[in-house]
């Protein structure tokens, strides 16, 4: 099988498990394949912890769950120095942040302390513990998962660490028939654990195919014009004026150049998935809420009239010209 197959392949059984959720599947290939972190956000029960599991479930890798919570500390993360009584020496124990896939769950419950234990990690795929820097796998991606709407007890993400999330994620509620389609799906699923279908699991999809298909994705053109379009919508979030009043109303901070490199990124793997070579505005078009979702800072005026981040993106995508 070809890594396009492959990756087809894991994409399919992802889908089996979630219903409804075709465009939240994409984007966790999307980040997979652009080799970044993730930050999935939804209101509880609409299966974020679901989603990641699916796909770390069919993905032949190591899968490890920290629960974030207000009494965490970063050594539980990253893991600590352990004092060997029968050699006199200490040993490095690693953390459960030492698999390929790792979720955060509710990451924003956790205090900012161990929430920048993560940042080492997500952005230069190493943990520094006592002095020694020990690399993660080559294979590491960061899932984090947050409740919009319940902030008692919560610790809001600093700027420095969103902007690590290469996309930020919405899950929203599916439709009745998808509904309905869930209650028979985990109703099956209850009877193939307690044995009664007999079903064997498929062999997972080997890392092998991952890293055949970003290097495929490495190769996907991008014009000159594309690249001007990308760093154009990332300058109108900084000098919104000259695009509307409504812009430079809206706006308080652009996005940093981390936006810029994610749009090319992420709309290269957006090309190949949807079977091209090269990279058109449709692919930018597509990725630029997930990229800009969390990297815009509003001003007091929006957030008075309720104006959201993605109604943001849609009037920057209506502004900024095609090339």
């Amino acid at each position: 099988m070809t890594p396009r197959d492959q990756i087809e392949t894991l994409r399919a059984r992802m889908g089996e498990a979630i219903i409804g959720q075709k465009d939240v599947i994409d984007r966790l290939l999307i980040g997979l394949l652009a080799n970044g972190n993730l930050l999935v956000e939804g209101l509880p029960g609409l299966a974020k912890t679901r989603a990641i599991k699916a796909m770390a479930k069919n993905l032949a890798c190591d899968f490890s769950r920290i629960q974030f919570t207000p009494d965490l500390l970063p050594s539980d993360v990253t893991g600590t120095e352990v004092y060997t009584q029968t050699t006199g020496e200490f040993r490095f124990d690693p953390g459960p942040l030492f698999a390929n896939i790792v979720l955060a769950d509710e990451i924003n419950r956790a205090p900012a302390k161990v929430q920048a234990a993560l940042l080492e990690a997500m952005e230069e795929r190493q943990v520094t513990v006592a002095g020694t820097t020990h690399a993660l796998p080559p294979l590491f991606m960061v899932m984090a998962t947050q409740n919009p709407v319940e902030q008692e007890g919560t610790y809001p993400l600093p700027e420095a660490q969103m902007d690590r999330f290469l996309m930020h994620v919405t899950i929203t509620w599916p439709s009745v028939e998808d509904e309905v389609e869930v209650i028979r799906l985990v109703r099956a699923e209850e009877v193939a654990a307690q044995g009664g279908d007999g079903t064997a699991r498929p062999e997972p999809v080997a890392q092998e195919a991952v890293f055949a298909a970003r290097a495929e994705i490495g190769q996907i053109a991008v014009a000159p014009g594309m690249e001007r379009y990308m760093a154009d919508l990332v300058n109108a979030t900084r000098h919104p004026a000259p695009y509307g009043e409504d812009l430079k109303r809206w706006i308080e901070i652009g996005a940093s150049p981390r936006a810029s490199l994610a749009l090319d990124r992420c709309g290269r793997v957006h090309a190949w998935l949807s079977g091209r070579d090269y990279v058109d505005p449709e692919d930018i078009r597509a990725i630029a809420p997930d990229v800009l979702r969390h990297r815009l800072a509003l001003s007091y005026e929006a957030q008075g009239e309720g104006i959201a981040p993605d109604a943001v993106t849609a009037e920057l995508l209506r502004q900024v010209a095609l090339p």
